[in-house]
């Protein structure tokens, strides 16, 4: 299993940023993936989750209408569009797979949004 996330960077609070993850090593159309952060000094939090065939998605409550979770199963690659960034964002993001009961992780981008 190989995820490389790619598309952190600087942005100002209210800017966008579109974060991509390509996933290799397994059979991507048939997992459900997820994007996690984590802020220094806290927790790994789960942000969104896409089903399978994306015909589902779920949002933690602070991201909620900010941001967005698609796939694309014929590319092997999960998107994250965040728009309406907060300071509060800044963090490593992380592509998730949850396979055999193990999570799979890539080596996360950074975010950070400040003026």
């Amino acid at each position: 299993v190989q995820l490389v996330e790619s598309g952190g960077g600087l942005v100002q609070p209210g800017g966008s940023l579109r974060l991509s993850c390509a996933a290799s090593g397994f059979p991507f159309s048939s997992y459900a993936m997820s994007w996690y952060r984590q802020a220094p000094g806290k927790e790994r939090e789960l942000v969104a989750r896409i089903t399978s065939d994306g015909g589902s998605t779920n949002y933690a409550d602070s991201v909620q209408g900010r941001f967005t979770i698609s796939r694309d199963n014929a590319k092997n690659t999960v998107a994250l569009q965040m728009n309406s960034l907060k300071p509060e964002d800044t963090a490593v993001y992380y592509c998730n797979l949850r396979r055999f009961g193990r999570d799979n992780w890539g080596q996360g981008t950074q975010v950070t949004v400040s003026s």
